[in-house]
Order: structure tokens, then C-alpha cells, then sequence
């Protein structure tokens, strides 16, 4: 019904969780109706993301140097480690204004009906963390469905070993 450039940028963008065909047309369409000018500024933010946008080397949270602004705030609290499934739950943690922490990206919960165990997330990285530093307590903020619970358990089981304080919210 389209043309196909167009019905490939339809494609495109129902890619994006949560975005349906209606949706995704109409973004298609208003992308259309932009000026030339504004469609290059989008289309570079997206080739931007791309070869800018990394991952912290300690708490694997979204930045564009080797470690994020949190990390590497001398103000933070480094003996508190605040566990979450991804970088938008820190986002959504930081507009509180409240913790003055750390994070640790996990980047998914262990989820053995979609093939996803503990090695598949980064617990390994949390265990080496608290490990060689000195944390007190771990706050564990998975989702309260199935796969945030057992992500959970299953952390909280091996970071006794650590005889540390652990939270879950």
C-alpha cells in the first residue's frame, strides 16, 4: 500500500517496544512532513547512539566515557550498590533526588523459560565488585514478577556468602 522506502521506516519503527502499526505510521508520516534539516538531526542521533553510547565499565548504566557520571562522582556513596534490571530504572531512581549510591546493571533477570540463566546477566560482575570493594549492603530492586523474584533469591543467596547487609524493595 506504501512505497517501500516509506513502508520500510513503518517497519522500522514498529520495532520499538510497544509501538503498534498505527502508531509506527504515524511516526513514519510526521517523519515525512519534517525539513530536510530535521530529518539529518535524526537521523544523526540515531548513528550517534550507535557509536557513542556505551556501557559503564563498573555498573554497566548507560554513558559515553569508560564510566558514567554516577560512578565517577566522588560524592557517592560507594559502599551501597542499588541492583536493577536496567539503565532506565537508575533514571527513574535519580529523578527521586533521594539515593546518594551506587548502581549495578544487571541488564535482564534470570528467566529459564526464555533460555536466560545467571550467567546470561551480569551477577558475575556484581559478585567481583563486591568482592574488591568495600560494599556494606546491596539493595536489590528486580521486578516483583516471577523472573525479578527468583533474579532475587538467587542473588541475594550468593551475597551471604559476602556476610553483607542485603535490602529488597
Amino acid at each position: 500500500m506504501y512505497p517501500q522506502s516509506l513502508q520500510n521506516l513503518i517497519d522500522a519503527f514498529r520495532r520499538l517496544p510497544g509501538v503498534g502499526e498505527k502508531t509506527a505510521e504515524r511516526y513514519a508520516l510526521s517523519v515525512i512532513d519534517m525539513n530536510e534539516q530535521d530529518i539529518i538531526a535524526f537521523s544523526k542521533a540515531l548513528s550517534d547512539i550507535r557509536t557513542h553510547l556505551k556501557h559503564c565499565s563498573i555498573c554497566g548504566n548507560l554513558c559515553e566515557d569508560d564510566t558514567c557520571s554516577i560512578c565517577s562522582d566522588p560524592n557517592r556513596d560507594n559502599r551501597t550498590v542499588f541492583v536493577v534490571q536496567s539503565a532506565k530504572d537508575i533514571l527513574a531512581m535519580e529523578k527521586t533526588g533521594e539515593y546518594k549510591g551506587v548502581y549495578h546493571v544487571l541488564h535482564g533477570t534470570i528467566s529459564p523459560m526464555n533460555g536466560i540463566g545467571p550467567d546470561e546477566i551480569k551477577i558475575k560482575e556484581l559478585l567481583n565488585r563486591i568482592r574488591d570493594n568495600d560494599i556494606k549492603e546491596v539493595i536489590i530492586a528486580t521486578n516483583p514478577r516471577v523472573e525479578g523474584e527468583a533474579t532475587s533469591i538467587y542473588i541475594s543467596k550468593l551475597i551471604k556468602a559476602f556476610n553483607i547487609k542485603v535490602t529488597r524493595i
